[in-house]
């Protein structure tokens, strides 16, 4: 009986054909693979450090040595660049109006996001996908094509050239990207916490900001960064939306401002140092906020 099994099982195994290997499971073809993107990501480090590195380097020369030996270290570091840079080159009110503005806008862009984001995810009503979509499609709406409507809009409500307006405008340029992220996002908490919330007499508000608020706190740092980031660097908008009055600029206008008096006053040891002013705030946050940066993304991607 036992061989009877035996030879029975050794027919089998030679009537059933092995998978064959494919190409793409080679070795060969993961060594490629790997090769290839590893090679994309050392040319891509490179070509973001490199120019960041040498902008540092460069915010501690003498304009002499800028001139004359663009690739070389700095004889004497001149920590004056960035005093000029500071009080000359007027870093400092274009720190603080930026701050002003974006306190503001993300503080709205979180909490309305995250709310829209919240209803859209764990209730079900008509025209749920429906709004979805409008809120996804916003991502895809050319910001250049709303700068008219933007600029009459503001001026007819009189908050053109205001910290206010502009604030507004960020929030509303910022929503349909946060909305889409946290989404996804809170599909991914489960539903039996908030089932057991409501057992226990929690209503919708609560729940929301005393239960999954707080679980969806990967999501909201990464979300609350990559805001920062896009924020923070805007250029075009406050261009248009904030020109009357030079001192209200953001820091991205008066990083231009400063470049364009470099011109004329022959000072590019300020303007460096002006530069690494304004990318020393996003830098401190993204490594502070790296590892929630990191576990909001896996989680949204996750379910």
């Amino acid at each position: 009986m036992a061989q009877d099994i035996a030879d029975n099982r050794d027919t089998a195994a030679k009537k059933t054909p092995r998978p064959a290997r494919s190409k793409r499971d080679s070795p060969e073809s993961g060594f490629f693979v790997n090769l290839l993107s590893h090679s994309f990501l050392w040319l891509w480090g490179i070509m973001v450090i490199v120019p960041v590195v040498w902008i540092v380097i460069s915010s501690f020369k003498t304009p002499r040595e800028i001139a004359t030996d663009p690739l070389g270290l700095p004889a004497v570091p001149q920590i004056q660049n960035y005093l000029n840079a500071w009080t000359n080159g007027n870093i400092g009110q274009y720190f603080l109006n930026t701050f002003q503005v974006m306190a503001f806008s993300i503080t709205g862009t979180m909490l309305l996001g995250a709310m829209v984001a919240y209803v859209i995810a764990r209730y079900e009503f008509p025209g749920n996908r429906l709004l979805y979509f409008f809120f996804a499609g916003g991502m895809m709406f050319p910001v250049f094509l709303a700068l008219f409507p933007l600029f009459k809009t503001l001026e007819n409500v009189g908050l053109l050239n205001t910290k206010t307006g502009l604030a507004l405008v960020y929030i509303a340029y910022s929503l349909p990207f946060t909305v889409f992220f946290l989404t996804a996002f809170f599909r991914t908490l489960p539903h039996s916490i908030a089932e057991a919330a409501m057992i226990d007499g929690a209503g919708h508000y609560r729940l929301f900001f005393q239960v999954m608020l707080p679980m969806a706190r990967p999501g909201l740092v990464a979300i609350t960064i990559f805001n920062i980031i896009g924020q923070w660097n805007q250029f075009l908008l406050p261009l248009v939306l904030m020109s009357r009055n030079p001192d209200d600029a953001m820091i991205s206008q008066g990083l231009a401002n400063l470049a364009m008096r470099q011109g004329y006053e022959g000072d590019p040891g300020a303007l460096f140092a002006g530069t690494v002013l304004a990318m020393i705030p996003v830098f401190i946050a993204y490594v502070i906020f790296q590892r929630q940066i990191q576990a909001g993304l896996t989680a949204g991607a996750v379910k």
